[in-house]
């Protein structure tokens, strides 16, 4: 807490109270554009240090997934490390400009090639699944507490530095510090996602970042304070921030090819398309010369071509059987896998396929080993796709169906948790006709049979009657996805279905369509006698304001 002191007398030197305080800074400019320069130097450092928080988030949620508690452990690291770097400035406040250019050049340099680290940790250590999951988790945190030690750092020394150009009372130099610092945020939390994420990557924006932490800092201390360092004090920040800046533009400047070396360590050799959609990562390898294709969204495996086959098999032709089936609902599926299942059904006259990312769509379309994989079920006239999101598009529409297959990212990843929630499949039922079906992909069932039992009971609360069942056990670590994530060993042994419909539904196989090539009537039967084998009674529903998919 800063405290006021009386009026020096006349003639004697200026000076701020408190432990360690300095005299009056002799500056290059007059008080008031002194003051001035020094709140703007606040506002880009806020800035900065919101952005290299955001960045871990970001980087977090993407490489571990679940981002409600990769924000949380963050964010709680963060703030709890700022609280101690407060504390231990105060014994930098007799140097207060000399400390500050000195936190800042390490902040820039730390901040600025944490997603760098963090991502290459990612890659060539077998990823936070791999046998060495516990050091990159590790890494997160220590990368938290040090960027936040810093952080907490500047408010004690820039405190010093604005009383030492213009004394003022505590309250009204906190009142401007703290409006630089919240604006400065504001700033830098808005350009994260809308100009430096999109334009950048997370890679270079993290980069530039620092840069411009460096530069801030030292042009702060040298333009304002420079009489405040001795000439070894000088040399050391120049030297200093000359280094910063130099690994920083370095590492710049080799980003790209880290990015692909770091993509080939984690995705394998043969990737053939990788790009940032406004929405997630979207990677394609394999597909020539042997190799089987796989989809990548955000680093998680969505689609192999090993087995891809029997997962939309038995994700679709349970649903499609039973009962009428001309107008069908994919929720998800931009892939175009799960339509061409659908496509394969006599009397289908119209498939609305509803997916968030344009980008994958796109793909589906035009990648000619992805289109060919599909059957070109996107360019059939009965298929209309459109890029929205699944939740508000099942609240707006009008139409009814006879079969809505949800075809989603597993209900363990925190961006999905609303697609898994009592009140979506309340709109899936308002958009199902009388003696329509709904489907639903929820997750494995031998390595997580809670959360497949969730989803279950969810959809029961919604008012409709179920059929699960699951498909694919084979040895551990054979089957591919979907959602496992890349660069780990592990992977679902089976995956799980729910049939629902408002009469109990008959887990069947229609008779008139061509058989599907993976499953047939009697391995239904048994493979909805085997999950009920792992039944967990007693789960309540998941809802929007109570998700209950964390493991």
């Amino acid at each position: 807490m800063i405290e006021p002191h009386a009026p020096a007398p006349p003639g004697a030197p200026r000076s701020w109270g408190g432990e360690g305080g300095q005299s009056q800074a002799h500056l290059p400019v007059r008080p008031g554009t002194g003051r001035f320069l020094v709140l703007a130097g606040v506002f880009v450092c806020a800035a900065c240090g919101l952005v290299y928080e955001l960045e871990l988030v970001a980087l977090a949620s993407y490489l571990i997934g679940d981002s409600v508690t990769q924000a949380s452990v963050v964010l709680s690291m963060m703030v709890f490390a700022m609280g101690i770097g407060s504390l231990a400035a105060k014994r930098l406040r007799c140097r207060a400009a000399a400390g500050f250019g000195a936190v800042e050049a390490v902040l820039a340099l730390v901040g600025g090639c944490s997603a760098m680290a963090l991502y290459a940790v990612f890659a060539w250590t077998g990823g936070w699944g791999g046998v060495w999951s516990g050091g990159p988790r590790c890494l997160l945190v220590a990368f938290s507490l040090v960027i936040g030690l810093l952080i907490g750092a500047e408010v004690p020394l820039l405190m010093e530095l604005i009383q030492r150009i213009r004394r003022q009372d505590a309250g009204g130099a906190v009142a401007d510090l703290f409006a630089a610092d919240y604006v400065g945020a504001l700033v830098g939390g808005l350009a994260f996602p809308f100009l430096l994420l999109p334009q950048l990557g997370q890679l270079t924006g993290a980069l530039l970042t620092g840069a411009i932490n460096a530069v801030a800092g030292g042009a702060l201390v040298f333009g304002l304070f420079r009489r405040d360092l001795s000439r070894r004090g000088r040399r050391l920040l120049v030297t200093a921030n000359v280094v910063v800046l130099g690994v920083l533009a370095a590492a710049a400047f080799l980003a790209d090819d880290f990015e692909r070396a770091a993509r080939q360590a984690l995705y394998g050799e043969h990737v053939r398309v990788a790009l940032h959609s406004g929405a997630q990562e979207v990677v394609l390898t394999g597909g020539t010369h042997g190799r089987p294709l796989a989809l990548f969204l955000d680093g998680r495996l969505r689609v192999s071509g090993r087995d891809e086959r029997l997962y939309h098999e038995a994700l679709v032709h349970p649903a499609m059987s039973g009962g009428p089936h001309a107008r069908v609902l994919v929720l998800g599926g931009g892939d175009g896998l799960a339509a061409r299942e659908v496509l394969r059904h006599p009397g289908v006259e119209r498939v609305d396929v509803i997916d968030p990312d344009p980008a994958v769509v796109r793909l589906a379309r035009r990648d000619p080993v992805l289109s060919a994989l599909n059957g070109h079920a996107f360019a059939d006239p009965r298929v209309h796709v459109c890029t929205a999101d699944a939740f508000r598009r099942l609240r707006d529409t009008r139409r009814t169906y006879d079969v809505v297959i949800a075809d989603l990212p597993d209900p363990g990843i925190t961006e999905s948790t609303k697609l898994y929630s009592q009140e979506f499949y309340g709109l899936a039922r308002g958009v199902l006709a009388a003696d329509g079906r709904v489907v639903v992909h929820a997750g494995p069932v031998i390595t997580r049979p809670r959360v497949f039992w969730t989803v279950e009971a969810t959809i029961r609360a919604a008012g409709l009657r179920t059929a699960p069942y699951r498909v694919g056990e084979r040895a551990p670590g054979s089957a591919a996805g979907p959602d496992r994530p890349a660069g780990t060993t592990g992977a679902p042994r089976d995956w799980g279905f729910v049939l629902a419909a408002r009469t109990r539904p008959a887990l069947t196989l229609d008779p008139d369509a061509p058989r599907p090539t993976t499953l047939t009537r009697a391995s239904l039967r048994a493979d909805a006698r085997a999950a009920a084998r792992t039944r967990v009674p007693g789960l309540p529903p998941s809802t929007l304001v109570q998700p209950r998919y964390a493991d």
